[in-house]
Order: structure tokens, then C-alpha cells, then sequence
């Protein structure tokens, strides 16, 4: 018998009477003569509230405790679903991260997985087990302690256990029929996708798409595991994560995505120097600043701006770590411009590669539409831009309709 992995995110384990669809998802492939690693989140919103406790009791908190806390989410929904498969006749069991193990870092709250030993998984499927249920986002240190993955983490857990078992695929439950061409709330010209490249999903995951967790897509694409995205709550095919040779015809853009809380800063006057960038982004990367867009431009004669994009709730961190380079004469420039009112777009597609233009059609919709770009970035498939935040939804739809993505 085969194996398949299926992951359940936070809205499909909400509560006892959603936990049901998602058994009966199971036992449909358990009709199908499947033996199921079936992967877990924490029931609705209960992360946030685990959070929100340790914060009450303070800002500073030992990283060990607040994962041992942060875990039990998983913990809860994965007891109560075997309970609920077990009242089918299902012959199902729980797993803690632990218990595998899922070996990890210790970098707590978003430690790395290194390794999986799946031995006691397959001796408790060779001897009768349909359904392991895994408590997904969780692993063990070296130092036996609990570790979780990140938010998001579960998808992880469930892409390197596919890889790790074997699994003939990973299937991801969410409340969406699947990958769009761009947000359905923004345009209702947005397309399902039936099919998506690694890289293209991607560069989705990482530039705003809620889909999918950057590294789950990382280890897809490194392990080749098949992964499909699936809606909890209808039928459908849902959206295939592949190869690019598997997509027959490849399409010029595939998605528009965006980042709607974005900021833009400008370093002004720096002294041009040889390593005056990584002395900046040496201040950032100290701070543990997610820099994005770059750009360095000659001002004057020996002077330079930088300007660069992150979060906008990065933006008070940034900014103090800048002052202080200043202030210990690491750093010099004149002053500092921020914009808390950008927006980054970005288009995504794999026939980029083989087709001139993308970019002109891009910026003269955006002219068109009177949208001014402040900031560009490109890649072999990526071309991305910050625009005013006002103008976003506007900007999106139009270039949906530009790249003619309702017709897919």
C-alpha cells in the first residue's frame, strides 16, 4: 500500500464538527487502499491565543518555554481527530514531533529541519496502523527540547515527511479550491491554476502569496515531492505543484501577487566608499531586518543613496539601527526618508524566460493607469515594483487584465 500525506491546516481543524470533513477526507483514502500521514494545525486562532498568554506575561520570555507552549496547539487537534477516527473504526494514533523524531536546530521558533527518521512510522504501519496523525510545526533539538518551525510551519512538516516516507504525494488542505492568478478578492477574473511550477510557487510564497510556507515549497522543489492544493470544504482537483518540464504550454505570467504592508527607506548622502552597502545592510542584517528591494544611486560627487524596502512593522527597528551605526561613526549620511505608504506588486511566470516585452506591458499599464513606480526589482521569473498603497487593488487589476490571466 501506498502512502500519502495530508496536511490540515487551522481552519480545517477549527473545531470538532470541521474535524469531521477532514476524517472523511480520510477515510476516502483509506477506501482507496492508502495509508495516510495525515498532518495537523492548531484548531482556528489557538496559536495567536498561546501567544497573546506568554506576551501577558512578558515581552521577554525564555525561546524554549514559548515553544513548549506554542506546540500544544498541534498537540490538541491531533488526539481529537484519532479520537474522532478511532469512533469510525479506523485504527489511527497521534504523533508529537518528538516521538518520530523530527530532528531540528535550535533556533527556537523558527528552527530547521535536519532530519527524519520515519523507522517507527513504518513499524507501526507494517503492523496495522492506517492513520499516523502528526502534530505538524514541531521538531526536537539535539538538547531534547521542544523546537516549532515558524508560522506556517506545518506545511513544512507535511512536505518533508512526503519526502522522507516516500509518499506517493502531499496533498494541502486549505479553505482555497486552490493557487489564483491573483487574490479573488481583489478581481473575480481570478483563475484556479491547475497546474504551477516549483519556482513560480515559489516566488509567490515569498513575495506575499498565503498559499503556501516559503520552505514547504523549498523542500517540494529540492525533494520533488508531488503537492497538491486542495479546498477542506469543496470537491475539485485543486492546483498540482510540479516540475516545469510536466506544464505543457508555459505561460508568460502565471500570477500577480503583492505585500500590501510595505515601506520604503531612503538613506540619503552616504559617503560612496568601497563597502559603504554592506556596512548598511551589516546595520539591517544585526537587527534581523528582512530587506527586499535594493537600489543604489549616485547623488553627488562622492555621495550615494540607498534605498531599500521591508515591513512596515520593521520599520521603527530599522530606523534605530541605522541611528545607531551613526552614532558610533560606523554609518554616515545625512538623514533618512520613510515611506510607510507602498505597496509591492509583483508578476510571476516562467515563459519570462523566453519572452521579451514583460516588463514594457508591465510599467506602460501601471502609466497608463497613472501609478507611479518607485522602486523596481527583477528576477529570471519575478518582476516586482512598489506603487502608492492607495493605488493597489487598481494597479492588480489591471494587470491582470493586461496579461490576460482571466483566460487561462
Amino acid at each position: 500500500m501506498s502512502k500519502i500525506v495530508m496536511k490540515f491546516g487551522g481552519t480545517s481543524v477549527a473545531d470538532i464538527k470541521i474535524m469531521k470533513n477532514a476524517v472523511s477526507k480520510i477515510c476516502e483514502e483509506i477506501n482507496n487502499k492508502k495509508k495516510v500521514i495525515a498532518v495537523v494545525s492548531a484548531m482556528g486562532k489557538t496559536t495567536d491565543e498561546l501567544v497573546k498568554q506568554v506576551k501577558e506575561i512578558s515581552s521577554i520570555y525564555d525561546a524554549r518555554e514559548y515553544d513548549a507552549i506554542l506546540s500544544t496547539g498541534e498537540n490538541i487537534s491531533a488526539s481529537l481527530l484519532v479520537l474522532l477516527l478511532q469512533n469510525e473504526g479506523i485504527n489511527a494514533r497521534s504523533w508529537q514531533g518528538w516521538q518520530i523524531p523530527i530532528n531540528t536546530t535550535e533556533n527556537h521558533s523558527n528552527a530547521r529541519i535536519l532530519s527524519i527518521c520515519s523507522n517507527k512510522l513504518e513499524k507501526k504501519f507494517s503492523s496495522g496502523m492506517q492513520v499516523a496523525v502528526v502534530a505538524g510545526f514541531q521538531g526536537i533539538s539535539k538538547n531534547n527540547r521542544i523546537t516549532t518551525l515558524g508560522r506556517g510551519g506545518s506545511d513544512t512538516s507535511a512536505v518533508a515527511l512526503a519526502a522522507s516516507t516516500k509518499a506517493e504525494r502531499c496533498d494541502i488542505y486549505t479553505d482555497v479550491d486552490g493557487v489564483y492568478t491573483t487574490d479573488p478578492r481583489i478581481t473575480s477574473e481570478a483563475k484556479k491554476l491547475d497546474k504551477i511550477s516549483y519556482e513560480e510557487m515559489l516566488e509567490l510564497a515569498s513575495l506575499g502569496a498565503k498559499v503556501l510556507q516559503t520552505r514547504s515549497v523549498e523542500l517540494a522543489m529540492q525533494y520533488k515531492v508531488k503537492v497538491r492544493v486542495l479546498n477542506s470544504f469543496n470537491k475539485g482537483s485543486g492546483t498540482i505543484l510540479c516540475d516545469e518540464e510536466e506544464i505543457m504550454e508555459k505561460r508568460v505570467v502565471s500570477g500577480i501577487t503583492f505585500s500590501k504592508d510595505e515601506a520604503k527607506l531612503t538613506i540619503l548622502s552616504v559617503k560612496d566608499k568601497p563597502g559603504v552597502a554592506g556596512i548598511v545592510f551589516d546595520c539591517l542584517s544585526k537587527a534581523n531586518i528582512n530587506v527586499d528591494m535594493i537600489i543604489q544611486n549616485i547623488s553627488d560627487k562622492n555621495l550615494t543613496d540607498v534605498t531599500f524596502s521591508c515591513p512596515t512593522d520593521q520599520v521603527k527597528i530599522a530606523k534605530e539601527s541605522l541611528e545607531k551605526g551613526k552614532s558610533n561613526k560606523i554609518l554616515d549620511y545625512n538623514r533618512l526618508d520613510i515611506d510607510t505608504q507602498v505597496s509591492k506588486i509583483s508578476i510571476v511566470g516562467i515563459g519570462m524566460r523566453s519572452h521579451s516585452g514583460i516588463a514594457q506591458t508591465m510599467f506602460k499599464t501601471l502609466g497608463d493607469e497613472n501609478i507611479n513606480i518607485k522602486v523596481i526589482s527583477t528576477s529570471e521569473i519575478k518582476i516586482s515594483v512598489l506603487i502608492e498603497r492607495k493605488y493597489l487593488e487598481l494597479a492588480v487589476q489591471a494587470l491582470h487584465e493586461a496579461f490576460k490571466l482571466s483566460n487561462i
